[in-house]
Parts: structure tokens; sequence; C-alpha cells
């Protein structure tokens, strides 16, 4: 399978793309023309893009067999950030994914996403765009996947983190290492279990330990 992960330069989006190669995916790191971003020395390609250019976006969504969607917007004074990139970007990239023939897209969004009060929401309404966002993904074009992660951390130590699966607006708080959202990432490839769900995830040393398959069987 050869996929293309969008914000591939990003915290998430670089784990994404180091365990996909890990599991033997070949990979498109798409990423802005100014960003930097880790070279690996096969089954990658980096392709500097921009979402507002349909030429280029669909040249580099061509023999794709999926896409994760890990483009976010960062905190700035421009507090139009989160409109720009998480509903229009989002947008883009799904119609490019028609144009192309693209079904599979996994989206990685955030907990308490179309909540309106809420902290997060100070910048620029960023948990409403989200869920805009989300339902330009939820249609019957596509097999697709929203991952849900709480807090994200970047400790690398996740060894004693056992993730907590559930089903969309269960989860109001908690955290996770972005490591173990980039294996949700991956998990949910192939997971015929995993297509057309929101999947929330934290994580905890607490949690009793259970597999991504078993836990798409439940929810």
């Amino acid at each position: 399978m050869k996929i293309a992960v969008t914000g591939a330069s990003g915290k998430t989006g670089y784990r994404i793309v180091e365990e996909a190669v890990k599991k033997g995916f070949k990979v498109k790191q798409l990423v802005r023309k100014d960003s930097e971003v880790k070279e690996f020395s096969k089954n990658t390609e980096t392709l500097r893009i921009s979402l507002d250019n349909n030429d280029v976006l669909d040249k580099a969504l061509k023999n794709v067999d999926a896409l994760i969607i890990a483009t976010g917007a960062r905190a700035s004074l421009d507090l139009t950030g989160p409109a720009k990139v998480d509903a229009l970007g989002v947008y883009r990239q799904l119609q490019s994914c028609k144009r192309v023939g693209i079904k599979r897209v996994i989206l990685v969004s955030s907990l308490c996403t179309g909540k309106l009060l809420h902290p997060l929401n100070l910048f620029g309404l960023i948990l409403i765009w989200k869920k805009i966002g989300e339902n330009f993904l939820r249609n019957p074009s596509f097999e697709w996947t929203i991952i849900r992660p709480g807090g994200l951390k970047e400790s690398e130590t996740i060894e004693s983190e056992n993730i907590n699966y559930t089903k969309e607006d269960t989860q109001i708080k908690g955290s996770i290492p972005r490591r173990l959202v980039a294996r949700c990432c991956i998990d949910s490839l192939s997971n015929k279990q995993s297509f057309n769900k929101i999947i929330e995830v934290t994580s905890s040393s607490e949690n009793k330990k259970i597999s991504f398959k078993k836990a798409m069987q439940i929810i």
C-alpha cells in the first residue's frame, strides 16, 4: 500500500510517517514549501505543495491508496488559521481525493470537536472548524476514519500507556502521546471495522490493555 501524509512535518505527522515506514508502507510526505521534514533513506518521497493549488495537489495524490490528513492550524495571532486549515484545507484535500480516485481517508481531529464552550475555542473557534472539517469527510464518497485524540504529549515513553478507545462524543478529557496517535492512524489503514467511525483516544497506565483490532469490534 502507498499512502500520502499531509502535515508530515508536524509533531504528529512525522511520527505517522515513521510508523508507516516501520510497517513497510511506501509514503508520500506532503509538506509546505518552507517546512523542515525528516528524510528517510527508502520508501518515502517528499513533495512540497500548496493546498490551494489544485493541479499540484492532484499530481501529488495520484497513484496513492490512502490519505492520512495530519494538517492542523498552529497557534498564532491569525485567528482565521483554523478556518483556513482545519475546514477549508481539509475540504480541498478531499476534493482532490475525489478527482484522483482516493477513497480511504483518515483524519486526525481532536477530542471535544464541535463543542462551543471550550477554552481551545479562544484560538479562532478551532473546535468548531475541526467539526466542519470532519463533516466534509463524513460522506459516501469515502471510506473514512476520524481519530480524535485528547491532549497531545511529546513523551516517547509509552510502554506503560494503554489506550482507551471510545466512540464519538464519549470522552471530554485526558491526554495521549503523539506516538500512540500515529500508531492508531496506521492500525486503522487496513482495518475495515474502523471504516466510517469516529474514534476517540486517550491513554493511561490505568487502562486495560486492548489491541486496536479488538477495540474496533467493540465500539
